[in-house]
């Protein structure tokens, strides 16, 4: 059974990323827990989910530390998700950076539109049971 771990950076009232890393978290059995709660991944993990939305158009600058302390001796794999307005920047910024440190990250990713959160719920779920594997 691999160790699976959801965290999210979440910065706004309406808690969009939050919903949806929790749905991620159900569908995987796990807790989604703030990286503003765990600045710094606590324990070694197989698969980390890890998302974010981009603010005022670039990454969150906690989401991009929390990051930057991940190496491949803590997690063997990342899957990201974002939830946006327009734009998968967030996305393809970690993934750089990520894969530059030597981590793998998964082809596939989760994308919620802001105005679409509420709907797109249960396709996180499913998310989070499929890419746990």
């Amino acid at each position: 059974m691999k160790n699976v771990a959801v965290r999210f950076c979440s910065k706004t009232k309406s808690g969009n990323t939050k919903r949806i890393a929790i749905a991620i978290a159900e569908g995987a059995g796990v807790k989604a827990i703030s990286i503003s709660d765990e600045p710094k991944l606590s324990e070694k993990v197989d698969v980390l989910f890890l998302g974010g939305a981009p603010y005022a158009n670039i990454m969150a600058p906690e989401l991009k530390k929390y990051a930057e302390s991940l190496t491949p001796d803590t997690v063997g794999k990342v899957v990201l998700f974002t939830t946006s307005n327009w734009s998968r920047r967030t996305v393809r910024a970690l993934r750089k950076m990520l894969k530059e440190k030597g981590i793998e990250v998964a082809g596939k990713y989760f994308y919620a539109q802001v105005f679409n959160i509420v709907g797109r719920l249960d396709a996180a779920r499913k998310f989070g049971e499929k890419m746990k594997a």
